[in-house]
């Protein structure tokens, strides 16, 4: 029996790598996902089957609680607040962790044997990384979802007070055999202050890079777990050491490539204490642009002259889930011969691969969607650059506005596109918080209103000519 379990972790060990490293490209993406979840699977039927000591009514409780929130998710958030929806995902993951090496704890306390150095270093790593996640997964939320302020919170002696509170759980932990549930306790609710204090000082342009750490976090809160119950249960922990290791280096990964992107450090994102919001009178909120607003049929004979566009997609596309009329104009564009390439920006969207997502969705060929390094040069001989909701991403700001908050980010080169059309629905600013020069430049034009309906009509016009 315990090889049939060794057997069946092991495969569900093998599908969660098989289906991470299907994941990195979109044609594989979808399937990727469903063998990692089949590994999962394997994983959940094999630990209640051929576990001890479980009460399948709390767990058939469980499976029904959880499959309606899921489902209930599922429907209603909407691809626009992925990033948030990540972010309740990551705390759900770390808190989960906390609990089960939380229990495993309270099982040493009721022991009249002491527990072993190694257990206890695991479950204060588990509920110190896996409360920290929680508390700081949903601060991220609140940031994102406006619920809290977007600037960044700041007070004198805070990376201090962090310190010192490290060093009190360090404390804790030490004292954990003398003091038991007291030294517990205070690691607990010190590892969810920790959370919150890591979290707000860090402005609301740097949330998507949080998130993707806090993935991280999650991914090392479960591996820490799994050293947890390696020690009464060594299949179930190494599956668990070996999925968590796994979230935790892609979460790493896709965290460096998110400063990347932004041309941050890591350090720099955490301490900087920048992104948020700022003043009207910096980096070019209170400016005067003068912007050229036109029509869709003035849209269309633009297009109608050029021979090279592209088609630069963002958080507007994604709001108005225009991806499907912005194939159909691509479409049309290319049945006259004119060359389309689509711009794809490491950050668009706030997450990496969330525009590619939604340009799959529509059956966009892959080999278009070009990468900021790649379309870059190809802007300097290009008619038209549309810019379908792209705020941030496209501000000239970036490389000449040092007060900008958004200075030294790599951006996508469209003002060097012979025309600039951009389509937003108000002149709001970008999540950054700064207004776009970009809007002001003489090779810029304005189609205000709803991206899906903009596009819509402008593929009606181009009809007519």
């Amino acid at each position: 029996m315990n090889q049939l379990v060794d057997i069946a972790y092991l495969i569900a060990a093998i599908s969660f790598i098989y289906g991470l490293k299907m994941l990195s490209h979109p044609k594989t993406a979808r399937n990727g996902n469903i063998i990692a979840s089949i590994g999962m699977l394997i994983a959940i039927i094999t630990t209640v089957y051929f576990g001890t000591d479980l009460d399948f009514q709390w767990i058939i409780i469980a499976m029904i609680v959880g499959s309606i929130l899921g489902a209930f998710f599922a429907i209603k958030v909407e691809m626009t607040q992925m990033p948030q929806l990540v972010a309740i995902f990551n705390g759900f993951g770390g808190g989960a962790s906390a609990l089960v090496a939380s229990s495993e704890f309270l099982k040493t306390q009721s022991s009249s044997v002491d527990p072993p150095l190694f257990l206890i270093i695991s479950i204060v790593l588990s509920i110190l990384v896996g409360t920290l996640t929680f508390t700081g997964s949903f601060i991220a939320f609140g940031k994102l979802q406006g619920v809290i302020t977007t600037k960044p919170v700041t007070f004198t002696g805070q990376q201090l007070l962090n310190a010192v509170l490290a060093i009190i759980m360090i404390i804790a932990a030490y004292m954990i055999p003398q003091y038991g549930l007291n030294a517990f306790y205070i690691i607990v609710a010190l590892s969810a202050l920790l959370g919150i204090l890591l979290v707000v000082p860090i402005g609301g342009a740097d949330m998507p890079v949080v998130i993707s750490l806090l993935n991280s976090y999650s991914g090392i809160a479960a591996a820490m777990t799994g050293f947890v119950l390696v020690q009464t249960n060594p299949s179930a922990g190494n599956a668990l050491i070996i999925c968590g290791s796994l979230v935790g280096a892609s979460g790493m990964i896709l965290t460096q490539i998110m400063c990347k992107g932004m041309n941050r450090s890591l350090v720099n994102v955490i301490f900087g204490a920048v992104g948020g919001e700022v003043d009207a009178g910096i980096s070019g909120e209170g400016k005067q642009v003068n912007i050229k607003s036109y029509s869709t049929e003035e849209a269309a004979m633009i297009f109608d002259a050029a021979e090279k566009i592209i088609i630069v997609p963002g958080y507007g596309l994604a709001v108005a889930q225009a991806q499907h009329a912005v194939r159909e104009i691509a479409d049309f564009l290319e049945e006259k011969g004119k060359k389309v390439y689509y711009a794809i920006h490491p950050v668009a969207g706030r997450m990496p691969g969330h525009m590619n997502v939604l340009l799959a969705e529509a059956n966009i060929p892959y080999e278009l969607l070009k990468d900021l390094d790649q379309i870059n040069p190809e802007f300097e001989d290009c008619d038209v650059a549309l810019v379908l909701g792209a705020n941030d991403v496209v501000n000239p700001a970036a490389r000449t506005d040092q007060s900008s908050p958004i200075y030294g980010m790599p951006i996508l080169n469209v003002d060097r596109a012979q025309t600039v059309i951009i389509n937003k629905r108000t002149m709001n600013t970008g999540f950054a918080g700064v207004q776009n020069e970009l809007f002001g430049y003489d090779n810029s034009i304005m189609v205000f209103g709803d991206a899906k309906d903009m596009l819509v009509k402008l593929l009606s016009d181009l009809k007519e000519l």
